[in-house]
């Protein structure tokens, strides 16, 4: 009789397990309320039974699709997408279950990542707000601006799918308040200038270096893995690879338009492996999502009073340099709206904005939106003083300063004074100092607090930076 039970038990279990297995299950990123990249080529996929039969219906395509599942398990089926601005749907049927994904919309779908700054809400964090959060907050209400937000996970493999997140929605109030400030500003700006649905996939984690952004087969070359200390406090937050296998790896199938990146606090006492690390990371992104180089835009970390003492200005050094390296990349500068009370500055919807400049107009083909402050390009002496010239400032530079700050120049004993600095002609900067007779570097901004003073015509700003290369 025992037995009997036990290989009833068995059969039961295996019915169960067998059946459940066979229903279609699709990622949790392909759901009701969507964005879908308008106008291009798609991909949906999930998993079921091997050898199950789906089809496939869409409301924008006359006939049925049909895959059949491989051995694997997982099966993927590319769909094209149109501009239509209408609902769409999509049914999948399968021997044993029917899906219907409904309020389907195709727009611009944007990945938003990085660390606390990115992350951070339009209701701020406590006591740290976000200026203009609450009147936003108020105005969300926007059916045309889509939510998609991954939850702090990490994993010791590549998982296919995320387990933490929050569903895609509807703009709101409710759905908005601790959402992205940052990727809030940015949608809301996006969708309104070019009048197309928007989708934001939120995936970020405060507190992040970079090397768990990258697959192990991108950090390798920097790191033995292997090696690494497997700490598994705070679901795996410091193991290299580990937030990209939890947060990046199950949706990279998802079609996209670019990336927004804001991250580099917590690597600020590594600017020379960073200086490699990112473009790596961007290669290794654009590798895994296989649709060519999509447009990467970043943030360089805005000044701060780091009680740490770092040298922050180095990292910012290195996120200017790697502008020339990354392929489709733009920065957006804070040297002017920093915060010397907290690491996470207030002002994210000037952050939003000069991300949503660089999309216009490299992105969006809006040439007419300036998208890039003044950049250091050459220096000439000339009676005792330096003369700068820059790059991107078409229409010249400005300052609100008649005599700019932050400056300092040094001779050929590298020791630096503060400097007078003064625009010559509405395009170059003079830089000179009575301590300084035979001036040979001039640096801006080069400490981990200050205020940038230094701007193009359209009151965007001059990074931080230096003529000199020494140690």
């Amino acid at each position: 009789m025992r037995n009997s039970i036990l290989a009833f038990q068995m059969f039961f279990l295996f019915y169960c397990n067998t059946a459940t297995f066979a229903k279609i299950k699709l990622p949790s990123i392909i759901a009701s309320n969507m964005v879908l990249q308008r106008n291009t080529t798609v991909k949906i996929w999930g998993w079921a039974n091997p050898s199950e039969k789906i089809t496939i219906k869409t409301s924008w395509i006359s006939e049925a699709l049909k895959v059949t599942t491989p051995d694997n398990g997982r099966w993927e089926i590319a769909i094209k997408t149109t501009l239509s601005k209408e609902p769409q749907t999509i049914q999948l049927k399968s021997s044993e279950s029917t899906i219907n994904i409904e309020n389907i919309v195709f727009g611009e779908v944007w990945i938003c990542s990085g660390q606390s700054n990115m992350r951070m809400p339009l209701k701020g964090y406590t006591g740290q707000p976000t200026f203009d959060g609450n009147s936003s907050i108020a105005t969300a209400k926007n059916i045309n601006l889509r939510l998609f937000s991954i939850t702090e996970n990490g994993s010791p493999n590549p998982l296919d799918s995320v387990s933490n997140y929050k569903k895609w929605s509807v703009s709101s109030p409710e759905t908005v308040k601790d959402f992205s400030a940052v990727a809030y500003f940015y949608g809301k700006q996006l969708q309104e200038i070019l009048d197309v649905p928007v989708g934001l996939i939120m995936t970020s984690w405060g507190g992040t270096r970079i090397q768990p952004w990258m697959s192990k087969e991108a950090v390798a070359p920097f790191l033995d893995v292997n090696k690494v200390k497997k700490d598994t406090t705070d679901k795996y937050k410091r193991i290299p690879s580990a937030i990209f296998n939890a947060m990046i790896n199950p949706i990279t199938s998802y079609t996209i338009k670019g990336a927004l990146w804001y991250q580099g606090e917590t690597n600020r006492d590594e600017p020379n492996i960073y200086q490699k690390l990112l473009p790596e990371m961007v290669k290794d992104w654009r590798k895994e999502w296989n649709i060519g180089d999509f447009p990467f835009y970043y943030v360089q970390i805005a000044p701060n009073k780091y009680i740490d003492k770092s040298n922050s200005q180095y990292l910012r050094e290195a996120q200017l340099k790697v502008l020339e390296v990354i392929p489709n990349s733009g920065m957006a500068v804070l040297s002017d709206i920093g915060s010397d009370a907290t690491i996470h500055p207030p002002r994210k919807k000037e952050v939003a904005e000069r991300l949503l400049f660089l999309a216009l107009n490299k992105t969006y083909g809006m040439k007419d939106v300036d998208c890039t402050g003044p950049i250091y390009k050459s220096m000439s002496e000339k009676e005792g003083a330096l003369l700068l010239s820059f790059d991107a400032a078409e229409t010249g530079i400005f300052s609100p300063e008649t005599e700019l700050s932050n400056f300092e120049i040094a001779g050929e004993d590298k020791i630096f004074y503060p400097a007078k600095a003064e625009i010559i002609a509405h395009k170059q900067l003079k830089v000179s100092s009575l301590d300084v007779k035979v001036p040979v570097a001039v640096r801006y901004g080069w400490k981990n607090w200050f205020v940038g003073t230094l701007y193009d015509n359209n009151m965007l700003p001059a990074s931080s930076f230096r003529t000199d290369d020494w140690e």
